[in-house]
């Protein structure tokens, strides 16, 4: 079986290699994924911290602040997959750490890196699952300890699918922190003994705001008066902006002082948005392009964030809440960014990336769940009519965030023992 990975992986490899070239992508973030690392670097025996993009880097802020807390002066390496990742990763690291793309998963280029960092363990947020890098590491006697672990839907059809191949890879992981006992069970049904895992709770719950700024600024961005309200629809996928469009289109003849910003999921895909927004009757307007008051020409005005980094000021401007990636099949997104700014959030019925949070927030009476377009609409009125129903709502999903923080310092209370039995 690992010949036929190996094999697949060259295959897309050499398949995608000219998109790269095409693309003007052959550069030193590239090579970071080939394995090679700046000269002069100097690696500490450091704990390596792998997250994948944006939503995994955000979880492991509150994990990074007590691995300093519990290791001071203890040197970090994070890598992340994706571009938007690594940058939202810049901010997590500080003097004497280091940021880099993870390799690609070729047992030359882990072997060879692995051997120049020499790691003290690597862990893995959720759940990564790289067959030559995870063999890598267990033979060269490197901890893994996988941390906020989940099994979705999907993967687990897909693992029990090859779990002939899969279940000697999990065995390789040391340790697993896992969200819920769903995930435990799915893990112990593939092959992992009982004994090597552990539910810790969500990390996600444990959100650091201390960077949020003042939601004035944005809402003075976004040309708003004081009577103005703001539907930030966040995290958006095709098809599903369409709808978001027609709900808005009934809501704003109810409510003409409502403004609506669509921050979709790929940022790249700012132009297609505005050409749907601009078929709407209305005015796309791109956040990063905005200076100054509002020009005398715009009218009715969409607007459409752009950049990487900024949904979260946002959201803490905002009124009411969508969260995208729930109409269409695409999985959902975190709820819990909105829920910490005490948002009325409205989101889709496809959350089954994020199953257990629903049904949090439906039982708890923290969000509103839409399952068309149609509901939508009539969601979003609801709110705006009733202030009451607004802060109820906000304040449940705020409550919720409360009750289940301390994912963080479990996981690290976890490492540490582990790391202090692997000393004696």
């Amino acid at each position: 079986m690992f010949i036929i990975y190996n094999l697949i992986f060259f295959i897309f490899f050499i398949i995608y290699l000219p998109v790269y070239l095409l693309q003007g992508k052959l550069n030193r973030d590239f090579l970071r994924r080939l394995g090679f690392l700046p000269r002069g670097i100097k690696f500490e025996h450091p704990i390596w911290i792998h997250a994948v993009s944006v939503g995994e880097t955000n979880a492991i802020r509150g994990l990074i602040e007590e691995l300093r807390k519990a290791y001071p002066g203890k040197q970090l390496v994070i890598s992340c997959v994706t571009a938007t990742g690594y940058k939202v990763a810049q901010g997590l690291i500080k003097s004497g750490d280091f940021l880099t793309y993870l390799p690609l998963d070729f047992s030359f280029i882990i072997k060879r890196l692995m051997r120049k960092v020499n790691p003290c363990c690597f862990i893995i947020a959720e759940t990564e699952i790289w067959p030559n890098l995870i063999s890598g590491l267990f033979k060269q006697k490197v901890p893994i300890i996988i941390i906020n672990g989940r099994i979705s839907d999907r993967s687990y059809s897909g693992y029990r699918a090859i779990k002939l191949f899969i279940k000697p890879i999990l065995k390789k992981i040391n340790y697993f922190c896992v969200q819920t006992d769903v995930d435990a069970l799915r893990l112990r049904n593939l092959g992992v003994e009982r004994r090597n895992i552990q539910v810790t709770g969500n990390m996600k719950f444990d959100l650091n705001l201390s960077a949020i700024k003042d939601p004035g600024i944005y809402r003075a961005k976004l040309w708003l008066s004081d009577d103005d309200k703001l539907f930030v629809c966040g995290s958006t996928h095709p098809q599903e902006e369409t709808l978001i469009l027609q709900a808005y289109k009934e809501v704003v003849v109810v409510f003409p002082r409502l403004k609506l910003l669509i921050a979709p999921r790929h940022p790249q895909r700012g132009k297609e948005v505005a050409n749907l927004i601009a078929a709407q009757g209305f005015m796309p307007v791109f956040i990063s392009q905005i200076s100054g008051a509002c020009p005398t020409c715009i009218n009715k005005p969409v607007f459409i964030l752009d950049s990487i980094g900024e949904l979260l000021n946002y959201y803490a401007a905002a009124d009411v809440v969508f969260v995208g990636g729930s109409l269409v099949k695409t999985g959902g997104h975190n709820l819990l960014e909105p829920a910490s700014f005490k948002k009325p959030i409205i989101f889709g019925p496809e959350m089954f990336n994020f199953r257990q949070m629903q049904k949090l927030f439906l039982e708890h009476k923290a969000g509103l769940m839409a399952n068309n377009a149609l509901e939508l609409t009539q969601k979003i009125k609801d709110i705006l009519s009733n202030n009451l129903l607004a802060q109820q709502l906000g304040q449940a999903a705020f409550d919720l965030i409360l009750r289940h923080q301390g994912a963080s310092k479990r996981n690290v209370s976890l490492i540490k023992q582990f790391l202090n039995q692997k000393e004696r």
